[in-house]
């Protein structure tokens, strides 16, 4: 099947559905920094041993791994102490991270922590949070999402989750993990292939297609009550399921008519209407963040390249033109931002487009890429790509200064997606 014909996507599960750990870890490796970083001196939380993950850690690594920040140990500091502003601004912080942590009588940790401006003398924001001990990490993740807002004025994407398929000889595992690749947990298990996973902008269902029943059948699955719905079972192929943003229907890509083109169907399986009409094979649909246009894979114009439509259909316009081979279309939130995959000189590399001044930027340096997926905040993109012929995750900022590699020791891992913000 051609590299068109391969719709990845991945669906976050979260902490909706109960899981078994994975056998294996996701290990992060780091590269490149971040212009123009911001120096940030974190202490250690005062009594943070008591809680089962170490907060001022996390924060750290998560602050890190943004290659927005410089570092800066500032020891061990409590909340309630009394801060000397001058010193960590002679010792080139711009902003202090403090906090402490307490075990009440009833096994909950009580999360503190203040983000102090060194230069103005004043504090920036606190947050205080409750939590079960399984929660300490999310609350850590939160913290980091709270700091990175309060300093770049964008909201953080820490305490979110990523999905991807892991595969080992004829299994097929849908894991999910936090951002940071931890606390892997598996969602799926499956002796048949899993592809184009896609979740509701809520989180609480995902779309996939699945190949149980031997041929490609689209569901959307609730992941509270794991009660599944057969979206699209027509013939031929049923693929590439997409949600719009309010989460009342689907883009597919459907050959029932002849070549695969793309539809409408509503998340119930009801109203299933054709939206491209061409004589090519139109695929791998995505939604604007606003809902009004869809974007999409066809070779009408010859060669795979991607175009834009009205979300009710009607004429279409192209919208890559660096290349003859352009696949895999993903929009950022704001709209501004598509992300793609191109052939060049015979490499399979991640690409970005400014769609308010057509300037296109190649990101990665790999050779075998897919499956972009933008952060939900719109400033990294996650995709899949190969490292000693095993499959393997990568991340990079959309300017394509910070770089992260995500491996694990068991089976291949692709199809990622990154979960979307949850409440």
């Amino acid at each position: 099947m051609m590299r068109t014909m391969k719709h990845r996507f991945l669906i976050f599960v979260g902490l909706l559905v109960a899981t078994t750990n994975a056998s294996a870890q996701l290990r992060v490796e780091i590269s490149g920094v971040g212009s123009n970083q911001i120096p940030i001196a974190i202490a250690a939380f005062a009594d943070e041993s008591v809680a089962p993950a170490q907060i001022s850690a996390i924060i750290k690594a998560d602050l890190e791994r943004s290659g927005v920040f410089k570092i800066i140990d500032a020891g061990t500091l409590s909340d309630t102490g009394v801060i000397d502003y001058g010193l960590w601004k002679s010792r080139g912080a711009d902003a202090l991270v403090v906090g402490s942590v307490q075990r009440s009588a009833d096994g909950r940790f009580e999360v503190r922590y203040k983000l102090l401006d060194t230069i103005k003398s004043a504090q920036l924001s606190t947050l205080g949070q409750t939590v079960q001990p399984q929660f300490t990490r999310l609350s850590a993740h939160k913290i980091a999402d709270d700091i990175y807002h309060k300093l770049t004025g964008v909201r953080g994407a820490f305490a979110t989750r990523i999905a991807y398929v892991t595969q080992e000889g004829k299994q097929y595992r849908l894991e999910v993990a936090d951002a940071d690749g931890e606390a892997v947990q598996v969602a799926l298990r499956s002796n048949e292939p899993i592809i184009s996973p896609a979740w509701s902008p809520d989180g609480t269902k995902v779309a996939y297609v699945s190949f149980e029943k031997k041929k490609p059948i689209v569901y959307v699955q609730n992941l509270v009550t794991r009660a599944r719905t057969v979206v699209a079972n027509e013939k031929g192929s049923n693929s590439a399921p997409s949600w719009s943003p309010n989460g009342t229907q689907l883009a597919v890509a459907l050959s029932r008519d002849g070549h695969t083109q793309v539809y409408i169907v509503n998340a119930d399986g009801s109203g299933l209407r054709r939206l491209s009409n061409s004589n090519g094979i139109d695929t791998e649909p995505q939604f604007s963040a606003d809902g009004n246009s869809i974007y999409f894979t066809s070779d009408r114009s010859g060669g795979p390249q991607i175009y834009r439509m009205s979300a009710s259909g009607g004429e279409a316009k192209r919208i890559t033109f660096g290349g003859n081979y352009n696949i895999s279309p993903r929009i950022a939130s704001d709209g501004k931002t598509l992300a793609y995959i191109s052939r060049r000189n015979g490499n399979f590399q991640l690409y970005a487009l400014d769609l308010t001044d057509g300037q296109e930027r190649r990101l990665s340096d790999t050779s075998n890429d897919e499956s972009p997926s933008f952060s939900p905040n719109g400033k990294y993109i996650m995709y899949a790509t190969e490292s000693g012929r095993r499959k393997t995750l990568a991340v990079v900022s959309v300017d394509g200064q910070v770089k992260q590699r995500l491996t694990t020791q068991a089976g291949n891992i692709k199809e990622p997606t990154w979960g979307p913000f949850m409440k």
